[in-house]
């Protein structure tokens, strides 16, 4: 990797965005500009996330292909492939980003615009944990991690109606400013169809999960762990435009991170209810998910589930063991770890989740992805203790997980991070969508209840495929 630092101006143009939506701009620049990626919010109670972003055109990046090796891309550069051997790769991605340096900015919009985005699968843990995972299989394998910079940035902030076009300028690239200018004033979408070939296949059967639910159960009775995450993994072939399952999961499934990223032989897209971490001015925080029940969109039977959840005692035990792991993750590098709610019950368009909020201070200058590291995988997708749950997820589940469970989103040349956990995720592939979800199994765990509750993850994204076959 290249010593010489990369400094960057970042320039932006505020204007009225009353009669734009992120989707309409999407589906302008997507077939103009490579290296495309979507990402919007309906949390509209803080006001943080009253933003959507659109991210144009990469211009430098860092990928981790497999075990073996890494690949950077820098402005002006030929890509530069290197061993992985002996490398600490939190610091490898520290490094990488200190090659920037930003022209100072007090506009948080430019701030953000100057970010790495991209997402970590989840066997990146082998890279930060001493454990091993058996190989991706073909038909699903992607990149181990990708993060990239990008040339462009269109913010629109929801409650102004204001747009932001941003520009990242480094010398010796072409702007291209206007021409986005020009595309984004077009109001004319053009929308492609989506169909599905063949019915959905699993990579399991019902039986064969209830059978794992049972293996879980007597790791749990002798001690191995005290909970294990268990998931299964769905596929559906498609022909056609799977941004169309987007726009309706979007609309099916609104969630606190909504993303669609664009790597052109594949795609990652969902609705995801979780952060992984978020690092703003030197506080960390987790939202830690567990406790799960079916939302049936009635008030009085959801009012009835939300006082069963909150009085139910298997859950109640699995939320505060995962609450504990999160305040001992945060504190590995963090101080004051700090539970700042507890068991909020939130509700989303097909589930009912238990939520807490637990927080830490960090040092100046901590590495974000060192905090991401340490906080890898989420105890919601692992089980704990994590150690041992990675090891029986890699003995029992019948394929690696690939993108699920891992994270999803931007770490900012600041050291600022937001990212999601990829769950009700889908990822494109070669005209298939795949999408996986499991269940956190105790020792009193009732193995059809557990099955029932994979089934109600993957409801809104199975909902959305069929929606998304008669949009226009």
């Amino acid at each position: 990797m290249s010593n010489s630092i990369i400094k960057i101006k970042t320039k932006s143009k505020k204007t009225l965005g009353d009669l734009q939506t992120p989707m309409n701009i999407y589906l302008q620049i997507r077939d103009k500009f490579r290296d495309t990626i979507l990402l919007e919010s309906s949390d509209s109670k803080n006001i943080d996330n009253n933003f959507s972003f659109i991210a144009i055109n990469a211009i430098a990046g860092i990928e981790i292909k497999n075990l073996n090796e890494y690949e950077v891309k820098l402005p002006n550069q030929n890509p530069e492939k290197k061993s992985l051997e002996n490398t600490n790769v939190p610091k490898l991605l520290n490094d990488f980003s200190k090659t920037f340096e930003c022209e100072k900015t007090h506009d948080k919009i430019e701030k953000t615009a100057q970010s790495l985005f991209g997402y970590t699968s989840f066997e990146a843990v082998q890279f930060f944990e001493d454990v091993a995972f058996k190989p991706q299989s073909q038909e699903v394998e992607i990149p181990i991690l990708r993060y990239r910079l990008y040339q462009y940035v269109i913010a629109i902030n929801h409650f102004n109606d204001e747009m932001y076009l941003i520009e990242n300028q480094i010398d010796g690239i072409k702007s291209e400013f206007r021409t986005l200018e020009n595309l984004i004033k077009n109001k004319n979408a053009v929308v492609y169809p989506f169909e599905k070939t063949d019915g959905e296949t699993s990579n399991i059967t019902n039986e064969e999960y209830l059978k794992l639910v049972e293996t879980a159960q007597k790791h749990c009775m002798r001690g191995d762990v005290f909970q294990l995450v268990l998931s299964r993994r769905f596929e559906q072939k498609f022909q056609g435009d799977e941004f169309n399952v987007y726009r309706a999961l979007r609309n099916i499934n609104p969630s606190p991170y909504l993303f669609y990223f664009d790597y052109g032989n594949y795609k990652l897209f969902g609705s995801s209810p979780e952060s992984q971490i978020i690092i703003k001015s030197n506080k960390a925080i987790i939202h830690p998910i567990a406790g799960t029940f079916k939302r049936t969109g009635d008030f009085e039977t959801d009012l009835q589930s939300i006082e069963s959840l909150k009085n139910d005692p298997k859950e109640n035990a699995e939320h505060t063991m995962l609450v504990d792991l999160a305040r001992n993750d945060l504190g590995k590098l963090g101080k004051n770890v700090t539970v700042t709610k507890l068991k909020e019950i939130q509700l989303f368009s097909h589930v009912i989740h238990m939520v807490s909020e637990v927080t830490a201070e960090l040092e100046e200058n901590t590495n974000p992805f060192e905090m991401v590291a340490t906080t890898f995988p989420q105890g919601t997708l692992s089980g704990a203790p994590k150690h041992k749950a990675l090891q029986l997820i890699n003995e029992y589940e019948k394929d690696s997980r690939g993108y699920y469970g891992g994270c999803i989103g931007m770490v900012g040349l600041n050291g600022d991070c937001n990212q999601a956990i990829m769950i009700r995720t889908f990822l494109s592939k070669n005209n298939t969508l795949y999408y996986q979800a499991g269940a956190g199994l105790v020792a009193k765990s009732d193995p059809e209840s557990e099955l029932q509750e994979v089934n109600n993850k993957l409801n809104a994204l199975k909902k959305a495929v069929e929606k998304a076959e008669n949009l226009i």
